[in-house]
């Protein structure tokens, strides 16, 4: 997927003018793309329209001009992409209880080690690589970074309704899966295809 440069960002004062239209769109656009994995696992398929939304909202919260910051930004953003023949998401362990945080997050330590979050079709199987640095010994984070690589076959899977795709999550006590909705597979097909355009700010 084309990464995002300098040139797909508006100003910060443009950016004010058509915010809330683009929020609006985003959100509907990460209704398709974001998927609950039983109670408390929630994973979230960007692409350069849902990175390009992070990037302007940080650039607007910081007051960020400096060219050089700027790309810094979208160095973070763009090592988030998919890369070819990819699809990748957010994963967001969702502990809203203030007092059980800690404790539920560490029934997920060792979630990003092994094959423990996978894409089935139809019977294939693909498991997760999760980004690095998120959890050490005796903590993990509730933010995650993973891709996979869908075989040929599972892509011919996706495109057809009539046959089973699901996302399953098998870390210890907690063991879900979710039937993947067509729409999803819909923007996951875009994404392996590099589908590069984006939408009007």
């Amino acid at each position: 997927m084309k990464e995002l440069t300098a040139d797909d960002l508006i100003s910060i004062e443009e950016y004010d003018r058509a915010r809330e239209s683009f929020r609006a769109s985003i959100i509907a656009l990460k209704q398709r793309r974001r998927i609950s994995v039983g109670p408390l696992i929630t994973l979230v398929f960007e692409n350069r329209d849902t990175l390009r939304f992070q990037i302007q909202e940080m650039i607007r919260a910081e007051r960020i001009i400096d060219p050089v910051k700027v790309q810094e930004e979208l160095d973070v953003y763009n090592a988030l992409l998919p890369g070819p023949d990819e699809v990748s998401a957010t994963l967001l362990i969702e502990i809203t209880e203030e007092a059980t945080v800690k404790d539920k997050l560490d029934q997920f330590m060792g979630l990003d080690h092994g094959n423990k979050v996978s894409i089935i079709a139809d019977g294939d199987v693909i498991f997760g690589e999760f980004e690095g640095g998120r959890s050490h010994d005796t903590k993990i984070s509730a933010v995650h970074f993973v891709r996979f690589r869908p075989t040929v076959s599972m892509k011919r899977t996706f495109t057809d309704l009539t046959r089973p795709v699901k996302i399953r999550v098998d870390h210890g006590g907690y063991q879900k899966e979710v039937s993947v909705p067509g729409t999803m597979r819909e923007e996951w097909l875009a994404d392996l295809k590099g589908n590069a355009e984006l939408l009007t700010i």
